[in-house]
């Protein structure tokens, strides 16, 4: 089995890095000067106790790898450019390679599955930092993430069985889960708090209400919807005391929302996580004033080459009264 990781940010990043040093077989798809940066001078990990810098192959399209049979793609890029990515992808590896959306949004599996006969869906429980081209970082030790992982749209199979038995050689915990979906959807509203937490700079009574707001219009529109979603509760179990999350560095990252901004990408994945909410209610008649509200405004910053944290939750708050 060889992984192919298509985007090296920060999950694609430290998951390659860390199947890469348990002697795995990895390639890694990145871009600009990122890609750069590791053909030069090889890809930097950083955690907590330790840094390490790995001579990992690095490509900048599918079509600069040699496929062959074995190959796993775990794609690990913002739902934003999923679609072209899926586009390059099939025309050079063709439709029988596996593809793992290791990635946040519940969007990126439906899309794979147009191309692509074996598909996986993986909850991703990673925090993980990437903030300056050839460096990512890995928040928590000794365990990196949790990857649970399950056939898309449901199921486990000999492959999702293989591929946790082989993530659980690299310091993540994965468990292959029928269900994948119920829990990748609790993870998007989870990742409603991202967008404010990119927007705005204080931790306050008005931006916990923020985050409350988002989340509870979330659990409306997903019960509207009767969509299957994994509990508070159980989602607390799973996790436990897996991760133990130390920040570190001179400028610690915030969510993949806040460091998409911080890189000045020019886009966000909020279409794909506020904006799901916001699709959602729409087809089931639930109003989501909130995340359409963080939607619009996180891509508003993006475009205009905003600063993460310059806004303020009460005049967020005090937008939606209007």
């Amino acid at each position: 089995m060889r992984f192919i990781v298509y985007g090296a940010g920060a999950i694609g990043g430290v998951l390659g890095s860390r199947l890469s040093q348990a002697g795995q077989d990895v390639v890694l798809v990145a871009r600009g000067e990122h890609l750069h940066r590791i053909r030069r001078d090889g890809l930097r990990i950083e955690d907590p106790e330790t840094t390490a810098t790995l001579r990992i192959p690095a490509v900048a399209s599918p079509a600069e790898i040699d496929w062959r049979d074995g190959d796993v793609v775990l794609l690990a890029i913002k739902t934003n450019g999923t679609a072209a990515a899926l586009a390059d992808l099939v025309a050079a590896a063709g439709p029988d390679v596996p593809v793992c959306c290791v990635q946040n949004g519940v969007a990126n599996e439906r899309l794979a599955l147009r191309h692509f006969g074996t598909v996986y869906g993986v909850c991703v429980m990673m925090p993980a930092g990437h903030l300056e081209p050839g460096v990512v970082q890995a928040y928590s030790v000794p365990t990196t993430g949790i990857l649970d992982l399950g056939r898309y749209p449901s199921g486990v199979d000999t492959g999702a069985t293989a591929l946790a038995a082989r993530l659980g050689t690299a310091t993540f915990v994965a468990q292959p889960r029928p269900d994948i979906m119920r829990w990748k959807y609790r993870k998007l509203l989870m990742n409603l708090a991202n967008s404010v937490g990119a927007l705005v700079g204080t931790d306050d009574d008005d931006t916990a209400a923020l985050i409350d707001a988002a989340r509870a219009e979330g659990e409306a529109v997903l019960a509207a919807a009767g969509i299957d979603v994994v509990s508070t509760a159980e989602d607390r179990q799973r996790r436990g005391d897996i991760l133990h999350i130390t920040r570190f560095g001179d400028t610690p990252a915030g969510s993949s929302t806040w460091q998409s901004l911080y890189r000045g990408t020019g886009s966000v994945e909020a279409d794909y996580l506020n904006g799901e909410i916001v699709l959602l209610g729409r087809l089931a008649g639930v109003s989501t004033p909130v995340n359409e509200l963080l939607r619009r405004r996180s891509n508003e910053l993006a475009r205009t080459g905003g600063t993460p944290g310059t806004l303020r939750a009460a005049d967020l708050r005090a937008a939606l009264a209007h």
